[in-house]
Protein backbone atom coordinates (compact mmCIF):
# COMPACT_ATOMS: atom_id res chain seq x y z
CA UNK A 1 0.00 0.00 0.00
CA UNK A 2 2.79 2.38 0.93
CA UNK A 3 4.56 1.65 -2.35
CA UNK A 4 1.47 2.66 -4.32
CA UNK A 5 1.16 5.87 -2.33
CA UNK A 6 4.78 6.77 -2.97
CA UNK A 7 4.43 6.09 -6.69
CA UNK A 8 1.47 8.44 -6.73
CA UNK A 9 3.46 11.09 -4.90
CA UNK A 10 6.36 10.82 -7.35
CA UNK A 11 4.02 11.05 -10.34
CA UNK A 12 2.53 14.27 -8.94
CA UNK A 13 5.98 15.67 -8.31
CA UNK A 14 6.89 15.07 -11.95
CA UNK A 15 4.01 17.31 -13.03
CA UNK A 16 5.79 20.39 -11.72
CA UNK A 17 6.46 22.54 -8.67
CA UNK A 18 2.79 23.47 -8.30
CA UNK A 19 2.04 19.99 -6.90
CA UNK A 20 5.10 19.63 -4.69
CA UNK A 21 3.86 21.27 -1.47
CA UNK A 22 0.78 19.09 -1.11
CA UNK A 23 2.69 15.98 -2.10
CA UNK A 24 5.44 16.60 0.44
CA UNK A 25 2.90 17.19 3.20
CA UNK A 26 1.36 13.82 2.43
CA UNK A 27 4.78 12.22 2.31
CA UNK A 28 5.78 13.74 5.66
CA UNK A 29 2.64 12.49 7.31
CA UNK A 30 3.22 9.04 5.88
CA UNK A 31 6.80 8.95 7.09
CA UNK A 32 5.59 9.25 10.68
CA UNK A 33 3.87 5.88 10.33
CA UNK A 34 6.59 3.88 8.59
CA UNK A 35 9.83 2.41 9.76
CA UNK A 36 11.50 3.05 6.40
CA UNK A 37 11.37 6.80 6.81
CA UNK A 38 15.12 7.54 6.39
CA UNK A 39 15.44 5.70 3.07
CA UNK A 40 12.13 7.05 1.73
CA UNK A 41 12.87 10.59 2.88
CA UNK A 42 16.15 10.46 1.00
CA UNK A 43 14.36 9.30 -2.17
CA UNK A 44 11.77 12.07 -1.87
CA UNK A 45 14.44 14.71 -1.33
CA UNK A 46 16.42 13.49 -4.33
CA UNK A 47 13.35 13.48 -6.56
CA UNK A 48 12.33 16.95 -5.35
CA UNK A 49 15.82 18.31 -6.08
CA UNK A 50 15.72 17.00 -9.68
CA UNK A 51 12.23 18.44 -10.18
CA UNK A 52 13.26 21.90 -9.00
CA UNK A 53 16.32 21.89 -11.27
CA UNK A 54 14.12 21.09 -14.27
CA UNK A 55 11.66 23.84 -13.30
CA UNK A 56 14.41 26.45 -12.93
CA UNK A 57 16.11 25.53 -16.21
CA UNK A 58 15.40 28.20 -18.89
CA UNK A 59 13.30 27.02 -21.80
CA UNK A 60 15.11 27.29 -25.11
CA UNK A 61 12.77 29.06 -27.48
CA UNK A 62 13.18 28.70 -31.18
CA UNK A 63 13.77 32.11 -32.76
CA UNK A 64 11.22 33.51 -35.16
CA UNK A 65 11.85 33.84 -38.88
CA UNK A 66 12.86 37.49 -38.48
CA UNK A 67 15.21 36.62 -35.62
CA UNK A 68 16.86 33.85 -37.58
CA UNK A 69 17.26 36.13 -40.55
CA UNK A 70 18.71 38.92 -38.41
CA UNK A 71 21.20 36.67 -36.67
CA UNK A 72 22.38 34.80 -39.75
CA UNK A 73 21.13 35.84 -43.15
CA UNK A 74 23.59 33.60 -44.90
CA UNK A 75 22.74 30.51 -42.88
CA UNK A 76 19.02 31.06 -43.33
CA UNK A 77 19.42 31.50 -47.07
CA UNK A 78 21.38 28.30 -47.49
CA UNK A 79 19.10 26.26 -45.24
CA UNK A 80 15.93 27.60 -46.81
CA UNK A 81 17.00 26.56 -50.27
CA UNK A 82 18.75 23.33 -49.37
CA UNK A 83 16.99 21.54 -46.52
CA UNK A 84 15.29 18.42 -47.92
CA UNK A 85 12.46 18.44 -45.43
CA UNK A 86 11.76 22.16 -45.35
CA UNK A 87 8.12 22.73 -44.48
CA UNK A 88 7.89 26.45 -45.23
CA UNK A 89 8.42 28.52 -48.33
CA UNK A 90 11.74 29.98 -49.41
CA UNK A 91 11.61 33.75 -49.59
CA UNK A 92 14.40 33.70 -52.19
CA UNK A 93 12.46 31.39 -54.50
CA UNK A 94 9.29 33.45 -54.13
CA UNK A 95 11.28 36.61 -54.83
CA UNK A 96 12.83 35.17 -57.99
CA UNK A 97 9.45 33.86 -59.15
CA UNK A 98 7.84 37.24 -58.60
CA UNK A 99 10.67 39.00 -60.41
CA UNK A 100 10.41 36.60 -63.34
CA UNK A 101 6.63 37.02 -63.61
CA UNK A 102 7.02 40.81 -63.67
CA UNK A 103 9.78 40.44 -66.26
CA UNK A 104 7.60 38.25 -68.47
CA UNK A 105 4.89 40.91 -68.43
CA UNK A 106 7.17 43.78 -69.50
CA UNK A 107 9.08 41.59 -71.99
CA UNK A 108 5.84 41.03 -73.91
CA UNK A 109 5.07 44.75 -74.19
CA UNK A 110 6.75 45.94 -77.36
CA UNK A 111 7.03 49.57 -76.24
CA UNK A 112 8.35 48.70 -72.78
CA UNK A 113 11.41 50.57 -71.54
CA UNK A 114 12.21 48.13 -68.75
CA UNK A 115 12.37 45.24 -71.22
CA UNK A 116 15.54 46.82 -72.64
CA UNK A 117 17.42 45.91 -69.47
CA UNK A 118 15.89 42.53 -68.60
CA UNK A 119 17.70 39.22 -69.03
CA UNK A 120 16.85 38.64 -72.70
CA UNK A 121 18.49 41.97 -73.62
CA UNK A 122 22.02 40.80 -72.77
CA UNK A 123 21.83 37.00 -72.61
CA UNK A 124 21.11 34.12 -74.97
CA UNK A 125 18.53 32.84 -72.47
CA UNK A 126 15.59 34.75 -71.05
CA UNK A 127 12.95 34.65 -68.32
CA UNK A 128 11.52 31.39 -69.69
CA UNK A 129 14.52 29.37 -68.49
CA UNK A 130 14.35 30.96 -65.05
CA UNK A 131 10.60 30.34 -64.89
CA UNK A 132 10.90 26.64 -65.71
CA UNK A 133 13.94 26.09 -63.48
CA UNK A 134 12.21 27.71 -60.51
CA UNK A 135 9.14 25.62 -61.29
CA UNK A 136 11.22 22.47 -60.91
CA UNK A 137 12.85 23.73 -57.73
CA UNK A 138 9.54 24.73 -56.12
CA UNK A 139 7.87 21.51 -57.28
CA UNK A 140 10.53 19.35 -55.64
CA UNK A 141 10.32 21.43 -52.47
CA UNK A 142 6.54 21.05 -52.26
CA UNK A 143 6.64 17.33 -53.06
CA UNK A 144 9.27 16.62 -50.40
CA UNK A 145 7.43 18.73 -47.83
CA UNK A 146 4.09 16.99 -48.38
CA UNK A 147 5.78 13.57 -48.41
CA UNK A 148 7.52 14.29 -45.11
CA UNK A 149 4.32 15.42 -43.40
CA UNK A 150 1.62 13.23 -44.97
CA UNK A 151 3.35 10.49 -46.94
CA UNK A 152 4.21 9.83 -50.58
CA UNK A 153 0.62 8.99 -51.49
CA UNK A 154 -0.58 12.41 -50.38
CA UNK A 155 2.20 14.05 -52.39
CA UNK A 156 1.21 12.14 -55.51
CA UNK A 157 -2.43 13.15 -55.09
CA UNK A 158 -1.37 16.74 -54.49
CA UNK A 159 0.38 16.91 -57.85
CA UNK A 160 -2.45 15.25 -59.68
CA UNK A 161 -4.60 18.11 -58.38
CA UNK A 162 -1.84 20.54 -59.31
CA UNK A 163 -1.85 19.28 -62.89
CA UNK A 164 -5.61 19.88 -63.01
CA UNK A 165 -5.11 23.41 -61.67
CA UNK A 166 -2.54 24.21 -64.35
CA UNK A 167 -4.84 22.74 -66.99
CA UNK A 168 -7.65 25.04 -65.85
CA UNK A 169 -5.20 27.95 -65.84
CA UNK A 170 -4.33 27.15 -69.46
CA UNK A 171 -8.00 27.19 -70.43
CA UNK A 172 -8.52 30.46 -68.52
CA UNK A 173 -5.49 32.10 -70.15
CA UNK A 174 -6.56 30.92 -73.61
CA UNK A 175 -10.05 32.30 -73.04
CA UNK A 176 -8.61 35.62 -71.88
CA UNK A 177 -6.42 35.86 -74.97
CA UNK A 178 -9.44 35.31 -77.21
CA UNK A 179 -11.67 37.72 -75.30
CA UNK A 180 -9.06 40.49 -75.08
CA UNK A 181 -8.25 40.12 -78.78
CA UNK A 182 -11.94 40.27 -79.70
CA UNK A 183 -12.52 43.39 -77.59
CA UNK A 184 -9.46 45.16 -78.99
CA UNK A 185 -10.45 44.24 -82.53
CA UNK A 186 -13.95 45.60 -81.88
CA UNK A 187 -12.42 49.00 -81.06
CA UNK A 188 -10.28 49.01 -84.19
CA UNK A 189 -6.97 48.05 -82.59
CA UNK A 190 -4.75 45.76 -84.64
CA UNK A 191 -1.49 44.20 -83.46
CA UNK A 192 0.49 41.12 -84.55
CA UNK A 193 0.17 39.31 -81.22
CA UNK A 194 -3.62 39.40 -81.08
CA UNK A 195 -5.30 36.01 -81.49
CA UNK A 196 -7.34 37.05 -84.52
CA UNK A 197 -6.69 33.82 -86.42
CA UNK A 198 -7.96 31.80 -83.48
CA UNK A 199 -11.06 33.99 -83.30
CA UNK A 200 -11.73 33.49 -87.02
CA UNK A 201 -11.55 29.71 -86.64
CA UNK A 202 -13.68 29.92 -83.50
CA UNK A 203 -16.43 31.80 -85.32
CA UNK A 204 -16.33 29.35 -88.22
CA UNK A 205 -16.12 26.16 -86.16
CA UNK A 206 -16.57 26.60 -82.39
CA UNK A 207 -16.55 22.89 -81.61
CA UNK A 208 -13.26 22.36 -83.45
CA UNK A 209 -11.54 25.13 -81.51
CA UNK A 210 -12.93 23.80 -78.23
CA UNK A 211 -11.61 20.29 -78.90
CA UNK A 212 -8.23 21.65 -80.00
CA UNK A 213 -7.93 23.75 -76.85
CA UNK A 214 -8.87 20.85 -74.61
CA UNK A 215 -6.27 18.60 -76.27
CA UNK A 216 -3.47 21.22 -76.49
CA UNK A 217 -3.60 21.24 -80.28
CA UNK A 218 -4.30 24.97 -80.17
CA UNK A 219 -2.31 27.15 -77.80
CA UNK A 220 -3.05 30.88 -78.02
CA UNK A 221 -0.38 33.51 -77.50
CA UNK A 222 1.13 33.58 -73.97
CA UNK A 223 -0.73 30.42 -72.94
CA UNK A 224 1.69 28.09 -74.71
CA UNK A 225 4.04 27.58 -71.76
CA UNK A 226 1.33 26.01 -69.57
CA UNK A 227 0.70 22.73 -71.46
CA UNK A 228 4.22 21.50 -70.79
CA UNK A 229 3.74 22.45 -67.13
CA UNK A 230 0.76 20.11 -67.01
CA UNK A 231 3.00 17.31 -68.25
CA UNK A 232 5.70 18.20 -65.72
CA UNK A 233 3.20 18.14 -62.85
CA UNK A 234 1.95 14.71 -63.95
CA UNK A 235 5.54 13.43 -64.10
CA UNK A 236 6.56 14.89 -60.73
CA UNK A 237 5.66 11.76 -58.66
CA UNK A 238 8.18 9.84 -60.77
CA UNK A 239 10.82 12.57 -61.20
CA UNK A 240 11.32 13.66 -57.58
CA UNK A 241 11.74 10.18 -56.00
CA UNK A 242 14.13 9.24 -58.81
CA UNK A 243 16.08 12.45 -58.21
CA UNK A 244 16.43 11.49 -54.55
CA UNK A 245 17.25 7.82 -55.05
CA UNK A 246 19.16 7.64 -58.35
CA UNK A 247 20.04 11.18 -59.52
CA UNK A 248 22.54 10.06 -62.16
CA UNK A 249 19.91 7.90 -63.84
CA UNK A 250 17.64 10.93 -63.97
CA UNK A 251 20.43 13.10 -65.40
CA UNK A 252 21.20 10.51 -68.08
CA UNK A 253 17.55 10.09 -69.09
CA UNK A 254 16.89 13.83 -69.11
CA UNK A 255 19.94 14.65 -71.25
CA UNK A 256 19.11 11.80 -73.63
CA UNK A 257 15.54 13.05 -74.03
CA UNK A 258 16.80 16.60 -74.56
CA UNK A 259 19.12 15.41 -77.31
CA UNK A 260 16.27 13.57 -79.04
CA UNK A 261 13.74 16.35 -78.42
CA UNK A 262 13.33 17.61 -82.01
CA UNK A 263 12.65 14.09 -83.28
CA UNK A 264 10.31 13.26 -80.38
CA UNK A 265 8.30 16.44 -80.91
CA UNK A 266 7.97 15.76 -84.62
CA UNK A 267 6.79 12.21 -83.99
CA UNK A 268 4.52 12.69 -80.97
CA UNK A 269 3.34 16.31 -80.76
CA UNK A 270 3.53 18.29 -83.97
CA UNK A 271 0.93 18.17 -86.72
CA UNK A 272 0.85 19.65 -90.20
CA UNK A 273 -1.01 22.72 -88.97
CA UNK A 274 0.35 23.17 -85.45
CA UNK A 275 3.60 22.89 -83.48
CA UNK A 276 4.15 23.41 -79.77
CA UNK A 277 5.90 26.71 -79.03
CA UNK A 278 7.83 25.03 -76.19
CA UNK A 279 9.01 21.50 -76.87
CA UNK A 280 8.42 19.72 -73.53
CA UNK A 281 10.92 16.99 -74.41
CA UNK A 282 13.61 19.68 -74.51
CA UNK A 283 12.45 21.97 -71.72
CA UNK A 284 12.15 19.09 -69.25
CA UNK A 285 15.94 19.44 -68.95
CA UNK A 286 15.51 22.82 -67.26
CA UNK A 287 12.73 21.49 -65.02
CA UNK A 288 14.81 18.46 -64.00
CA UNK A 289 17.76 20.77 -63.38
CA UNK A 290 15.62 22.67 -60.86
CA UNK A 291 14.45 19.44 -59.19
CA UNK A 292 18.03 18.18 -58.82
CA UNK A 293 19.26 21.44 -57.37
CA UNK A 294 16.53 21.19 -54.73
CA UNK A 295 17.22 17.56 -53.87
CA UNK A 296 21.01 17.79 -54.09
CA UNK A 297 22.27 21.32 -53.32
CA UNK A 298 25.72 20.68 -54.79
CA UNK A 299 26.40 24.38 -55.27
CA UNK A 300 26.80 24.91 -51.53
CA UNK A 301 29.56 22.30 -51.28
CA UNK A 302 31.27 23.23 -54.54
CA UNK A 303 31.27 26.96 -53.80
CA UNK A 304 32.95 26.53 -50.42
CA UNK A 305 35.77 24.32 -51.70
CA UNK A 306 39.04 25.41 -53.22
CA UNK A 307 37.70 25.43 -56.78
CA UNK A 308 34.62 27.50 -55.97
CA UNK A 309 36.26 30.79 -56.90
CA UNK A 310 37.44 29.35 -60.21
CA UNK A 311 33.93 28.16 -61.05
CA UNK A 312 32.56 31.61 -60.26
CA UNK A 313 35.17 33.17 -62.53
CA UNK A 314 34.26 30.80 -65.38
CA UNK A 315 30.55 31.51 -64.90
CA UNK A 316 31.18 35.24 -65.00
CA UNK A 317 33.26 34.84 -68.16
CA UNK A 318 30.47 32.87 -69.86
CA UNK A 319 27.87 35.51 -68.93
CA UNK A 320 30.10 38.32 -70.25
CA UNK A 321 30.90 36.40 -73.46
CA UNK A 322 27.21 35.80 -74.16
CA UNK A 323 26.46 39.45 -73.43
CA UNK A 324 29.14 40.51 -75.91
CA UNK A 325 27.74 38.16 -78.55
CA UNK A 326 24.27 39.57 -77.99
CA UNK A 327 25.19 43.25 -77.81
CA UNK A 328 28.45 43.87 -79.62
CA UNK A 329 29.42 41.05 -81.97
CA UNK A 330 27.16 42.00 -84.86
CA UNK A 331 26.56 38.31 -85.54
CA UNK A 332 23.04 37.06 -86.30
CA UNK A 333 20.96 36.21 -83.26
CA UNK A 334 19.35 32.76 -83.33
CA UNK A 335 15.61 32.66 -82.65
CA UNK A 336 12.68 30.33 -83.26
CA UNK A 337 13.94 26.75 -83.08
CA UNK A 338 16.83 27.95 -80.93
CA UNK A 339 14.36 28.64 -78.13
CA UNK A 340 11.72 26.04 -78.97
CA UNK A 341 14.14 23.13 -78.58
CA UNK A 342 16.24 24.75 -75.81
CA UNK A 343 19.54 24.88 -77.71
CA UNK A 344 22.75 24.21 -75.78
CA UNK A 345 24.00 27.85 -75.82
CA UNK A 346 20.88 28.83 -73.90
CA UNK A 347 21.49 26.04 -71.38
CA UNK A 348 25.13 27.05 -70.95
CA UNK A 349 24.28 30.74 -70.53
CA UNK A 350 21.56 29.96 -68.00
CA UNK A 351 23.79 27.59 -66.00
CA UNK A 352 26.43 30.30 -65.67
CA UNK A 353 23.84 32.89 -64.69
CA UNK A 354 22.25 30.49 -62.18
CA UNK A 355 25.62 29.86 -60.52
CA UNK A 356 26.15 33.59 -60.00
CA UNK A 357 22.65 34.01 -58.57
CA UNK A 358 23.23 31.04 -56.26
CA UNK A 359 26.34 32.79 -54.95
CA UNK A 360 24.25 35.86 -54.12
CA UNK A 361 21.80 33.59 -52.32
CA UNK A 362 24.63 31.91 -50.40
CA UNK A 363 25.86 35.24 -49.08
CA UNK A 364 22.34 36.22 -48.00
CA UNK A 365 22.03 39.20 -50.35
CA UNK A 366 18.92 37.90 -52.10
CA UNK A 367 17.18 37.24 -48.78
CA UNK A 368 17.83 40.82 -47.66
CA UNK A 369 16.64 42.15 -51.00
CA UNK A 370 13.52 39.98 -50.84
CA UNK A 371 12.63 41.21 -47.36
CA UNK A 372 12.92 44.77 -48.66
CA UNK A 373 10.72 43.98 -51.69
CA UNK A 374 7.78 42.16 -50.13
CA UNK A 375 5.34 43.10 -52.95
CA UNK A 376 7.56 41.22 -55.43
CA UNK A 377 7.58 38.21 -53.08
CA UNK A 378 3.77 38.39 -52.97
CA UNK A 379 3.67 38.10 -56.77
CA UNK A 380 5.83 34.98 -56.55
CA UNK A 381 3.55 33.49 -53.92
CA UNK A 382 0.51 33.98 -56.16
CA UNK A 383 2.29 32.73 -59.27
CA UNK A 384 -0.59 31.08 -61.11
CA UNK A 385 -3.02 33.95 -60.68
CA UNK A 386 -0.38 36.54 -61.58
CA UNK A 387 0.66 34.62 -64.69
CA UNK A 388 -2.91 34.49 -66.00
CA UNK A 389 -3.54 38.15 -65.18
CA UNK A 390 -0.15 39.19 -66.55
CA UNK A 391 -0.92 37.57 -69.90
CA UNK A 392 -4.03 39.73 -70.31
CA UNK A 393 -2.23 42.86 -69.09
CA UNK A 394 0.73 42.51 -71.44
CA UNK A 395 -1.41 41.66 -74.48
CA UNK A 396 -3.66 44.67 -73.85
CA UNK A 397 -0.84 47.18 -73.34
CA UNK A 398 1.26 45.78 -76.19
CA UNK A 399 -1.66 45.98 -78.63
CA UNK A 400 -2.74 49.47 -77.56
CA UNK A 401 0.80 50.86 -77.91
CA UNK A 402 1.64 48.98 -81.11
CA UNK A 403 0.67 51.90 -83.35
CA UNK A 404 3.04 54.32 -81.60
CA UNK A 405 6.27 52.90 -83.03
CA UNK A 406 6.34 55.58 -85.69
CA UNK A 407 5.88 58.49 -83.28
CA UNK A 408 8.45 60.83 -81.75
CA UNK A 409 11.16 59.20 -79.66
CA UNK A 410 10.25 61.05 -76.47
CA UNK A 411 6.60 60.11 -76.94
CA UNK A 412 7.58 56.45 -77.33
CA UNK A 413 9.76 56.65 -74.22
CA UNK A 414 7.00 58.24 -72.16
CA UNK A 415 4.40 55.77 -73.37
CA UNK A 416 6.73 52.86 -72.64
CA UNK A 417 7.43 54.04 -69.11
CA UNK A 418 3.72 54.61 -68.51
CA UNK A 419 2.96 51.09 -69.78
CA UNK A 420 5.63 49.61 -67.51
CA UNK A 421 4.31 51.48 -64.49
CA UNK A 422 0.73 50.46 -65.26
CA UNK A 423 1.64 46.79 -65.78
CA UNK A 424 3.74 46.53 -62.63
CA UNK A 425 1.18 48.38 -60.51
CA UNK A 426 -1.60 46.08 -61.70
CA UNK A 427 0.45 42.95 -61.04
CA UNK A 428 1.45 44.05 -57.55
CA UNK A 429 -2.12 45.07 -56.74
CA UNK A 430 -3.55 41.76 -57.92
CA UNK A 431 -1.08 39.77 -55.82
CA UNK A 432 -1.67 41.92 -52.76
CA UNK A 433 -5.45 41.80 -53.11
CA UNK A 434 -5.49 38.02 -53.44
CA UNK A 435 -3.33 37.59 -50.34
CA UNK A 436 -5.66 39.88 -48.37
CA UNK A 437 -8.70 37.94 -49.58
CA UNK A 438 -7.08 34.69 -48.50
CA UNK A 439 -6.40 36.08 -45.03
CA UNK A 440 -9.97 37.30 -44.72
CA UNK A 441 -11.30 33.89 -45.74
CA UNK A 442 -9.07 32.17 -43.17
CA UNK A 443 -10.11 34.63 -40.47
CA UNK A 444 -13.81 34.17 -41.22
CA UNK A 445 -13.39 30.38 -41.28
CA UNK A 446 -11.62 30.49 -37.91
CA UNK A 447 -14.35 32.73 -36.48
CA UNK A 448 -17.04 30.38 -37.76
CA UNK A 449 -15.24 27.40 -36.23
CA UNK A 450 -15.19 29.05 -32.81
Amino acid sequence: MAIKIFRRIFSLLAQGPAHERSCLHVAGALLLHTDASPRIASAIASRRSRTLRRAERPVARRPTGAGRAHRSGRAMSVDAMASPALAGRSIEVDFFRGLVLLTIVVDHIGASVLSRVTLHAFALCDAAEVFVFLGGFATASAFLSVSARHGAGAARRRFMRRAAQIYRAFLATSTLMLVVSAVLDHYGIDAPNMALDDISVLLASPLTVLVELLTFKRQPYLASVLPMYVLFALATPAIVPLARAKPWWLVFGSVLMWGCAPWLAAQLLDTESFRWSFNPFAWQLMFVFGVLMRCWPLHRDAATRAGGTAITAVALAVVLACAYYKLGSGLPLPEGEFKRHLAWPRVMNFAAFAWLMAELVRYGWIARLARAARPVVAVGQRGMLCFVAGAAISLTLDSVLHGMHGGARMMQLGAGLAADACALALMLSIARSDLLLQRLRRASAAAAAT
